[in-house]
């Protein structure tokens, strides 16, 4: 039996109200709704949810608002049996929400208000510096200040705490600050080609993409691949673990469930990638096939 991986997740905490229609609708189009929900969501709360899901014990550093949506969120969370110590409420901000319309064909479009996730500071970072330090793993997406992700993983470094940054979603241009204190990098194909300029078609140039990203200082990399599933690259190994074939309905959290599912099975020393990839790849296989973010993240005993 491994031991049980400790994970803080620093990020966002979403409402996600998801409205399901049958394609999406052109520019000035009105048309009816066929279901309209309510879930749980936001990258980083996700990657923790599935995390937690996989038996892992997790941790949260991040930001509410003073609402509904706020007590609601919190509540979901607290079901997971997530520590929440390092989560502020913020008095004058809203939490954050996502509005997403999915499709027939499980393809989504999503629109977000940040809200609280852009509003607490590295200083509250700070304040929880001993949930990262007694972490195995600490794991970032860019949902939230980046001046508090740069916080959280200088205080990992320092204690030998391996951090993990899922670069989603995109930026033009990522803080060199926050790429030398990054051991793992785990982007997709569009996100890979804004990091490095490089288109990504084959192997080969995932391989390119990968030296380039592992010359900033980061040991591991996986590039997410869809369908196809994923490329890994560390330590001078490197290949491709195929995704799980299935149908999906709905994509979104896909890769938050991946990362966290990887996350909760991973050794420190990355020793085990490949396997830990099939891992994540089997997780979020399962939450393509199920509506919503949070209520689509499969738990352990589904996975065995």
């Amino acid at each position: 039996m491994n031991k049980m991986n400790t994970i803080t997740v620093i990020g966002s905490i979403n409402l996600d109200r998801t409205i399901r229609v049958k394609q999406m609708p052109k520019p000035g189009e009105t048309m009816h709704t066929k279901e309209i929900f309510s879930a749980g969501g936001g990258k980083g709360a996700n990657q923790a949810v599935a995390a937690k899901r996989a038996e892992a014990k997790t941790n949260f550093i991040g930001a509410v608002g003073n609402d509904e949506a706020g007590e609601m969120m919190l509540e979901l969370l607290k079901e997971e049996g997530i520590g929440l110590a390092g989560v502020e409420t913020l008095e004058k901000q809203a939490t954050g929400q996502a509005y997403i319309i999915v499709d027939d064909q499980g393809e989504n479009s999503i629109t977000i208000h940040s809200g609280a996730n852009n509003t607490f500071t590295p200083e509250h970072v700070e304040e929880y510096k001993e949930l990262i330090e007694a972490s195995d793993f600490v794991i970032a997406q860019f949902e939230s200040t980046l001046e508090s992700t740069i916080k959280a993983f200088k205080i990992a470094r320092k204690a030998n705490v391996k951090t993990i940054l899922n670069p989603a979603p995109a930026l033009e241009k990522v803080p060199t600050e926050l790429l030398e204190v990054t051991d793992m990098i785990v982007p997709n194909e569009t996100e890979t080609e804004i990091l490095t300029g490089i288109k990504v078609t084959d192997e080969a140039s995932l391989k390119e993409a990968a030296d380039q990203l592992h010359q900033l200082g980061i040991e591991a990399v996986i590039i997410t691949i869809g369908s196809k599933g994923a490329f890994y690259d560390v330590a001078g190994h490197s290949g491709i673990v195929p995704a799980f074939k299935v149908h999906a309905v709905d994509t979104t959290a896909a890769g938050d469930t991946f990362i966290g599912a990887l996350s909760s099975v991973l050794k420190n020393d990355f020793s085990n990638l490949a396997e830990a990839i099939k891992f994540g790849n089997q997780a979020s296989s399962l939450t393509v096939q199920r509506f919503g973010a949070q209520p689509s993240i499969p738990y352990k005993n589904e996975l065995v």
